[in-house]
């Protein structure tokens, strides 16, 4: 049986056409490719290199069996490790939508589909926060006096906004700032927790997810052993 994840790339925006060649001469060909913009704070820079400049992010599916070249590559060929290079992690996905779309996905990877099982803990969880449009200083204020690292910002339009009313208890816009974090998972909670209380005006809507594997990151890990 085969894992099969949503493997999310934030890269400076110039390195753009580097990543998309490396990714497909790995045989990853499905890719959703937006842009965003990084949020880091000046004590952050120094690890990940995601000041604020513009930035492309680069969704794409692989199996557990390609993770492991593709990460070897991103440290040995793209120098993912030294900071302004970027960052890449993976998120398991749980189910998939029907056998094409899952054949879709797996295009030229060894994928079989098994049982679904219980995630293991990580060290790292995706920290995702939808918004109204402009907020977003006020989110990362609030995460930031929880001691959250940068984010990536994607601007977004929402659909289906009106039914927000009557399970939040208030509207939302339709346009939409995404903020995407990578957090170790003992600061989720209060990050998430000063999210929901400084940022109430904000209308945000915060949600996580496991990270189970990571590249681009390894500075920051030496730092905190250290």
């Amino acid at each position: 049986m085969s894992e099969l994840h949503l493997m999310v790339t934030i890269t400076d925006r110039k390195l753009t056409k580097k990543f998309t060649r490396f990714y497909q001469s790995q045989g990853i060909d499905i890719m959703l490719t937006t842009s965003g913009r990084g949020t880091a704070v000046s004590d952050v820079l120094d690890y990940l290199g995601l000041e604020a400049s513009e930035k492309t992010v680069f969704f794409s599916f692989v199996t557990g069996e390609r993770w492991k070249p593709i990460r070897q590559g991103l440290q040995k060929k793209l120098n993912i490790d030294i900071p302004g290079t970027g960052v890449t992690f993976l998120v398991p996905l749980s189910s998939v939508g029907g056998k094409n779309t899952l054949f879709f996905l797996t295009a030229g990877q060894e994928f079989e589909k098994g049982e679904e099982s219980v995630l293991q803990d990580t060290k790292y969880e995706l920290l995702v926060t939808i918004a109204d449009q402009g907020s977003t200083d006020v989110i990362m204020d609030a995460a930031r006096s929880a001691h959250a690292p940068g984010g990536t910002i994607i601007h977004a339009k929402g659909t289906g906004m009106e039914r927000a009313e009557q399970f939040l208890g208030f509207s939302l816009g339709m346009e939409k700032e995404m903020i995407f974090m990578v957090v170790k998972r003992g600061d989720k909670n209060p990050i998430m927790k000063a999210i929901m209380e400084q940022a109430r005006l904000a209308h945000a809507i915060v949600f996580s997810l496991p990270v189970t594997g990571t590249a681009g990151m390894r500075l920051l890990e030496a730092d905190a052993e250290g």
